[in-house]
């Protein structure tokens, strides 16, 4: 019989500046009488580790360009908000006139890069971390020498799903364990091969996860995951491998270069 999977909130002091993440980690954990155990994994807001890496912006330092201000008209945003979407976007799609830019940020598609304005004093955004990948097998490897034992981790972010009302969890990053479980090949219920099915694990997870740890004044950065039956890995990982390519992306490909045209059209 399968085991229940159980997701205990950790909460941790309020930050406005850097601060030792790692150190924060192992203190939340132990003030909340946690052990972690080989198999669990640590979900972490990436807010959170944004902040713990400085990567806060207070608006009136920035300088907005002409394509700034430009796009900032258009869409009715703030132009220094503008000015930093352009500089943390991988890509920009469009936007719409409520102050918000489509954009990719490493492999993830989210409003304005993934900038946050929520949590952090009036004036100030905070940016999604460097290098989060690089940053989650760092972590992962600290806490095995602090714990002794074999973690997952994910940095966790919130995100909208296309077409549905409120915010979900997804993992920006994630390390320590197999983030995609492929089913192609094996057979469903009634004997069919499965031909296109992987089981986003680490999104699941993320969006577990954010249940617990809230989105506005909960104060609970941290979330310990235990019982998913997660594959640890000791690999490196990359968006790659949780990104798909745009062309076989259903929302991109179709939403920018679909072609079909409306049921309207036809009647």
């Amino acid at each position: 019989m399968p085991k229940p999977m159980t997701i205990y909130p950790v909460a941790a002091p309020v930050r406005q500046q850097p601060f030792d993440l790692l150190a924060t980690a192992l203190d939340s954990l132990d003030a909340a009488g946690l052990q972690p155990r080989t198999g669990d994994v640590l979900a972490i807001s990436s807010k959170y580790a944004a902040i713990a890496g400085g990567r806060i912006v207070k608006l009136a330092d920035v300088l907005p360009s002409p394509r700034a201000a430009a796009l900032a008209a258009r869409y009715k945003m703030d132009p220094a908000l503008a000015q930093l979407v352009l500089e943390e976007a991988d890509y920009i799609f469009g936007g719409i006139e409520l102050g918000f830019l489509l954009t990719a940020k490493g492999g993830v598609i989210s409003p304005n890069a993934g900038l946050d304005r929520s949590n952090i004093p009036s004036g100030q955004v905070v940016l999604l971390p460097r290098q989060p990948f690089a940053l989650a097998e760092a972590l992962r490897q600290g806490l095995k020498r602090a714990l002794g034992c074999q973690l997952g981790l994910i940095l966790t972010d919130s995100w909208l799903m296309p077409g549905r009302y409120g915010t979900t969890g997804i993992a920006i990053a994630m390390a320590g364990f197999q983030p995609i479980q492929d089913e192609r090949g094996k057979r469903d219920l009634f004997g069919n091969p499965m031909a296109v099915t992987q089981i986003g694990i680490a999104d699941s997870l993320a969006a577990c996860a954010q249940v617990v740890m809230g989105e506005r004044d909960e104060a609970l950065p941290f979330a310990l995951i235990r019982g998913a039956g997660i594959q640890l890995s000791a690999e490196a990982l990359s968006a790659e491998q949780v990104a798909i390519p745009w062309r076989h992306c259903i929302y991109i490909e179709s939403l920018t270069l679909g072609l079909a045209a409306s049921p309207a059209a036809d009647s």
